[in-house]
């Protein structure tokens, strides 16, 4: 078999269904198989799996695992030499999974390999960029790396669109469509359980990069993901989310020092971000990092 689509999903019924109605629709030429761990929802996401998608592989979860834990279970079961993990807020809108087989097929030494992420209106979405090394979290949270030329920095988040036109080694993706051989996974181990959610995704990356093998971004294949689409979404949990993952990474690769220089920087870019965002009167999203700084203490 091809290829592996795992699909976690908690309490997003309409959007699963779409996510699985577009798979079947545009994925031909490519044998496959798609497994859908679900964390205990509660708005009837197994039924409709079951009733409307027989051929889908169901996990039914009486509770929420999180993102590592529930990918992990769906990897345990995977016969495909490719893995595929893929958000529930995700729809195809060509044959995009035939495209990235076929290009994980033509990359040497590949460990990782993302799509083309798109937001509804189908302009492009940040999806990738380089390990969060000091420098990088400082150019994030002060915009440095926003600026024209800011990918000669080797952003944190690459959030220039001419990067994406093109095809790049990079040092993390989004697990929001994050592909990998399974012999990559058999080597380098499963995803660390210890992150529920955010930033699950550079972690596993780095370990990739550091047997060896390549984390990849191509513009080949095409792929809508709903989250992060609104600028005007306010994402209080994700900021909040990002900065223990990234707290968890140093505590675990970095050392003590780094550590407390990394909750310094976030600290003062988070008073930094306030300041600017009030200033340019996006009230909404200043009263958010307000509350990122009380919840992450």
């Amino acid at each position: 078999m091809d290829l592996s689509v795992i699909v976690v999903n908690w309490n997003t019924k309409k959007l699963l269904e779409d996510c699985l109605r577009s798979i079947f629709k545009f994925t031909k030429d490519v044998t496959f198989e798609v497994i859908v761990v679900d964390n205990g929802s509660k708005d009837g996401s197994q039924a409709i799996v079951k009733k409307k998608f027989p051929q889908v592989k169901l996990i039914p979860n009486k509770d929420n695992r999180g993102f590592a834990k529930a990918n992990n279970q769906g990897i345990k079961t995977a016969k495909g030499k490719y893995i595929l993990l893929l958000n529930s807020d995700t729809y195809l809108i060509e044959n995009s999974f035939k495209k990235l087989v076929k290009k994980a097929d033509e990359v040497d030494d590949l460990g990782v390999l993302g799509p083309l992420l798109l937001n509804e209106d189908r302009s492009i979405q940040q999806s990738v960029g380089f390990f969060p090394d000091l420098p990088q979290i400082f150019w994030w949270m002060t915009f440095v790396d926003d600026l024209p030329g800011g990918t000669v920095l080797k952003p944190y988040h690459v959030d220039h669109d001419y990067f994406y036109k093109s095809e790049h080694e990079v040092d993390w993706v989004t697990g929001a469509a994050f592909l990998i051989p399974k012999k990559v996974v058999d080597e380098v181990g499963l995803l660390d359980e210890k992150i529920f959610m955010y930033g699950e995704d550079f972690e596993w990356c780095f370990r990739i990069k550091t047997a060896g093998v390549k984390v990849y971004f191509s513009p080949v294949a095409k792929i809508v993901h709903l989250g992060g689409g609104s600028v005007n979404k306010i994402r209080t949990n994700a900021f909040v989310g990002e900065f223990r993952g990234l707290e968890y990474f140093y505590k675990k690769y970095k050392g003590n020092i780094s550590l407390q220089i990394l909750r310094f920087l976030l600290k003062m870019g988070t008073l930094f971000r306030i300041a600017a965002f009030a200033i340019f009167g996006r009230i909404k999203t200043a009263k958010s990092y307000v509350e990122v700084l009380k919840m992450a203490g």
